[in-house]
């Protein structure tokens, strides 16, 4: 590259402020975590790619645990959002559907977020990945359930136990949807609206959704 190159290359470098700095920092490290896991990936790479000196990194984050932390915390709050956004409203089917297609969308529209939360570290509890996430929305499904249970006269004691199944079954459908990519997300989703709704034994033979149709 010629030094005109260079000096190009060293000016919009200075131009970059300090908060844009940190994010394009977030945003490499997030993409090198979801591809090699949190052990593989090194202050040096992520500096490399961000083409910036390895105390850059330092300064902003004090390593890569804090790098990934970082990365983590806002993919935890990001698809905790998505879902308990979903459950806000609606009929308890309806509230099935859309947490599932909030974690299919989820899956589909950020790849990368979703790898970086499926892969285990060993500098992170467990309140600091998709289990977390997954726990908490099981919490507020079982006060969803717990309500729909007393109305049609059932145990509300069992609502915890029926939220731990469904969330469970979507999530690692979701996973398995990751890898596959096919059907589409909506057939998936009616699919495990189906099975939970109507039971094994009442499917339906062409189920399909309320909230969104086949695209």
């Amino acid at each position: 590259m010629s030094e005109y190159g260079d000096a190009t290359d060293r000016q919009r470098r200075v131009r970059m402020s300090a908060a844009q700095r940190r994010e394009q920092l977030i945003t490499i490290g997030r993409q090198l975590f979801a591809e090699r896991g949190f052990d593989a990936t090194s202050v040096e790479e992520v500096a490399a790619r961000s083409k910036v000196s390895k105390p850059v990194v330092y300064e902003h984050f004090g390593g890569k645990e804090g790098l990934y932390a970082v990365v983590v915390d806002r993919e935890v709050r990001a698809l905790l959002d998505r879902i308990t956004t979903a459950l806000t409203a609606g009929h308890p089917r309806e509230l099935l559907e859309q947490a599932a297609l909030a974690l299919l969308d989820y899956i589909d529209e950020e790849p990368h977020g979703f790898q970086v939360l499926v892969r285990e570290s060993p500098v992170l509890s467990a309140s600091g990945n998709l289990q977390s996430v997954l726990s908490d929305v099981a919490h507020q499904v079982e006060h969803i359930l717990g309500a729909e249970f007393k109305s049609r006269g059932l145990d509300p004691r069992y609502a915890a136990l029926y939220s731990q199944a469904l969330v469970g079954m979507v999530a690692l459908v979701g996973q398995w949807w990751r890898e596959e990519r096919k059907p589409k997300k909506e057939i998936v989703a009616a699919h495990l609206v189906n099975l939970a709704w109507n039971g094994l034994s009442h499917l339906e033979a062409k189920p399909g959704l309320i909230t969104r149709r086949v695209r």
